[in-house]
């Protein structure tokens, strides 16, 4: 049986991943990290870029996309704290283009500073989500 760690993958808007893995490559500032089990603890500010988890029994890695943010290992685990963080299996772009232009069209007809505040919230989480479906497929096209 492979060695393992326990890795939470969490944004602000939920935890995307926790669970067993038998390593981790995370996109730090400096360059691109691999953990494994018994790693030295370390804090890594990381760089919006992909996270990749190798999680036992699976054939396939595990993928995320992270904005930026913080890595810490410790000897009881990993922890990936990002701001905004995208699940490959769960990413669509057609429904976040239409995301985008909903939220563009209702700022045109906005009524009050507040829901105006909103929708440029919105915008910008949808923007982020698309740029980091481009970012995951263009590096992944780097792979193959």
């Amino acid at each position: 049986m492979a060695m393992t760690m326990h890795v939470d993958v969490v944004s602000i808007e939920e935890l995307l991943f926790s669970g067993l893995a038998e390593f981790v490559v995370a996109p730090a500032e400096m360059g691109e990290v691999g953990i494994y089990p018994g790693h030295a603890p370390m804090l890594a500010r990381l760089k919006p870029g992909v996270v990749r988890l190798k999680i036992p029994h699976q054939m396939q890695e595990e993928v995320v996309y992270v904005s930026g943010g913080m890595l810490e290992v410790q000897p009881q685990g990993v922890t990936i704290l990002s701001d905004m963080a995208i699940r490959e299996k769960t990413m669509e772009e057609g429904n976040l283009w239409d995301e985008k232009r909903k939220a563009e069209e209702t700022m045109k007809n906005r009524v009050t500073a507040m829901e105006y505040a909103k929708l440029e919230v919105e915008l910008a989480k949808a923007l982020a989500h698309l740029q980091g479906i481009q970012k995951l497929r263009h590096s992944k096209k780097g792979l193959t």
